[in-house]
């Protein structure tokens, strides 16, 4: 997997969509690409991994959570802690404990890291960023917005529907409600715990 992937592929959508032929699949990848990044907007998250382990430096965040009596330090997700080191020091002698308790349980990535002191700064922690896998309701949104985007086409000026019978809609500048629906919880926690 990669950074910020497109979340389905062409074959996938048509799949999905009953589009026997590939007469626009060169729109249909636009339009993919644009749904995934919707969806990273929507979440404030990407859902794809670095293919190995990688540097990335914190230079501030850390803050006291007097409830879990640690320093938390929000970092990327990370869903695989293989080879992670904090401060150069390996994950597991740093004394470091990953957060939200029991994140891989739900389903989710570790957001953060808690120490007992305040870190040093700039921090260097070494992670194999990002998801295990594409959540299978990124996919299902994905092919959502996807639709939604497409269909676009047909009402240029974002209004579908005809007035006359009642069933005039205004497209609204946003993911699709349906998508906004399936990616509840996949956002950012925000507060470990």
């Amino acid at each position: 997997m990669v950074w910020a992937p497109d979340y389905i592929t062409v074959a996938e959508y048509n799949a999905w969509s009953r589009v026997g032929d590939t007469v626009d699949d060169v729109e249909t990848t636009v339009w993919i690409t644009a749904a995934s990044r919707a969806i990273d907007a929507h979440c404030e998250r990407q859902f794809g991994s670095i293919a190995a382990a990688g540097a990335r430096v914190y230079r501030r965040g850390a803050y006291w959570d007097p409830d879990l009596e640690l320093y938390v330090q929000p970092i990327d997700d990370v869903q695989d802690a293989t080879g992670m080191t904090v401060a150069g020091v390996a994950f597991a002698s740093s004394g470091a404990v990953l957060l939200p308790d029991n994140a891989l349980v739900n389903g989710r990535p570790y957001e953060a890291i808690g120490v007992t002191s305040c870190p040093v700064y700039p921090l260097t922690v070494v992670a194999k960023y990002g998801w295990t896998a594409v959540p299978t309701q990124v996919k299902g949104a994905c092919r959502l917005q996807t639709s939604r985007f497409i269909t676009r086409r047909d009402s240029p000026y974002g209004i579908a529907g005809t007035p006359d019978a009642g069933s005039e809609l205004r497209l609204q500048a946003k993911v699709d409600p349906d998508v906004a629906v399936a990616l509840r919880g996949l956002g950012r926690l925000g507060v470990p715990g």
